[in-house]
């Protein structure tokens, strides 16, 4: 039998570089007119673009525009964030939370007091480790969250959060469950199977025998072992579910983007000079573009080695310099493909149609299983869901679109309201990023390669100004 010998790496040599030269925050609100300058200079590490972008959206920031460089040993970004309402980040405890967050080893340790100071909690939350986790795959239907709901009520359980997608005819949630007689996790093993096969049962019940589906219930050991930013999970689970097979879209003459289209247009170049793949993407802008793109590139073992984003009116442009975690860059067409469609697919996942129901009430049993009945019992569908408890209130929001995929019919909005109480929900129209309809949207995606063809870059941007980005990096308000 042949022996490999591997060498041993102690788990402490990764943080050693961070612990000898921590990160660098800096928070800078002179520079810039409109807007709070975020800079980050850190020792590199694969992910940590992605942990940073992470931090900001969590707590609900905007992200404008965004410099990257992270050749070598050593990364540096410079983000142009904004609060939901435009303004610049004066609040001294938001900004001593973001130069805590911002570093992995303060984050860890991360004080109380600071946390308290910010005043709210940050939210989506990590999976929580307290908690039963229900991860959930499967084809799209109206109802399926009410009948899922339904069931967990009739078996005992306590819904404290849940989280849901659905894209090209599949759907993804992630459930935070608590025994409703005794409070806490559902730890025994054989509830725990028993729970899973109903709402399997559920989930397949309308399904063909090939149709593809997962369930899994997870108890906290098995959560805290597999613990992973939710939203960053539902995207995994929508890639494994191969949600992104649809997003073929078409060459539309050259990949060009046309005036007045706002679908997501990808492009993947190759850049042998330096050594890199050149991915552009131009897409409608929104709230956690740049978290959902970067999530894909992570998770598909993509580094990035630099990028400039910058958002112009209701259009957001992306470039990115990457390779393959091997080196490699993307030399075959399969490979760009792949890329094209999971990046199109990353982007489309959190854009929703149709109304928003605001959710802020009193918390209690089976409160979800109501709303999502009577919505379902009207002829709604929910194509996205966030919902979640805070102390003894349920707050969180629906996207919903008639059973089929068309605007919610405003009297039928008015009963809905009148069934589940007029103090229950409010309607709001669905923000500018969330509105385009289906007919509209036209996804390009194109392949070439730019080694005899000149034309303007985002990332020049970044090349002439990242001698002065880096001397930029002052003493205001560091940590």
């Amino acid at each position: 039998m042949q022996i490999i010998y591997q060498p041993y790496i102690d788990p402490e040599f990764e943080s050693l570089i961070e612990r000898m030269y921590p990160p660098r925050v800096c928070i800078d609100n002179d520079a810039c007119e409109d807007c709070t300058l975020v800079k980050v200079d850190s020792a590199n590490k694969h992910g940590i673009l992605l942990e940073m972008v992470q931090v900001l959206t969590d707590l609900d920031l905007v992200i404008s525009k965004s410099y990257i460089s992270s050749d070598g040993g050593w990364f540096m970004d410079v983000f142009h964030v904004t609060d939901q309402l435009g303004n610049k980040l004066t609040d001294e405890s938001l900004i001593l939370y973001i130069q805590q967050a911002l570093c992995p080893s303060r984050r860890e340790k991360m004080s109380k007091d600071v946390q308290t100071r910010l005043g709210r909690e940050v939210k989506p939350r990590h999976v929580s480790t307290e908690q039963t986790a229900l991860e959930m795959t499967g084809t799209d239907r109206p109802g399926l969250m009410s009948e899922i709901s339904a069931v967990l009520l009739h078996l005992g359980c306590s819904i404290t959060s849940a989280v849901g997608w659905t894209h090209n005819t599949r759907a993804a949630c992630i459930i935070y469950v608590e025994d409703a007689s005794k409070g806490g996790p559902i730890t025994d093993p054989i509830r725990l199977a028993h729970v899973e096969d109903q709402i399997e049962n559920v989930v397949k019940a309308h399904d063909g025998k090939r149709e593809r589906r997962s369930v899994r219930l997870m108890g906290p050991e098995a959560v805290q072992t597999a613990q992973t930013h939710t939203e960053r999970r539902l995207h995994q689970l929508m890639h494994a579910d191969l949600d992104y097979e649809r997003c073929r879209g078409c060459d539309g003459g050259g990949g060009e983007h046309k005036m007045g289209c706002d679908g997501t247009h990808v492009t993947i170049e190759s850049c042998k000079e330096k050594g890199y793949s050149v991915v552009n993407v131009k897409s409608r802008d929104r709230p956690k573009l740049l978290f959902d793109t970067v999530c894909a590139l992570t998770d598909l073992e993509y580094v990035v080695f630099h990028a400039v984003v910058a958002s112009k009116g209701s259009m957001a442009d992306q470039e990115y310099f990457i390779r393959q975690k091997d080196g490699c860059t993307l030399d075959t067409e399969s490979e760009r493909h792949m890329l094209t469609q999971c990046l199109v697919a990353a982007i489309e996942r959190r854009v929703s149609h149709g109304l928003r129901f605001e959710v802020c009430t009193q918390n209690r049993m089976g409160l979800l299983s109501d709303v999502t009945r009577v919505l379902r019992e009207n002829g709604i569908s929910i194509s996205r869901v966030e919902v979640e408890t805070r102390g003894d209130k349920a707050v969180g929001s629906f996207y919903v679109k008639d059973a089929s995929g068309y605007d919610v019919n405003p009297n039928i909005v008015e009963v809905v309201k009148e069934e589940i109480g007029g103090s229950v929900l409010a309607v709001q129209k669905s923000p500018r990023w969330a509105t385009q309809s289906s007919s509209s949207r036209t996804i390009r995606s194109t392949h070439g390669n730019i080694e005899d063809k000149p034309r303007f870059s985002l990332g020049n941007l970044l090349w002439s100004q990242l001698e002065r980005l880096s001397s930029s990096f002052g003493h205001i308000m560091s940590s």
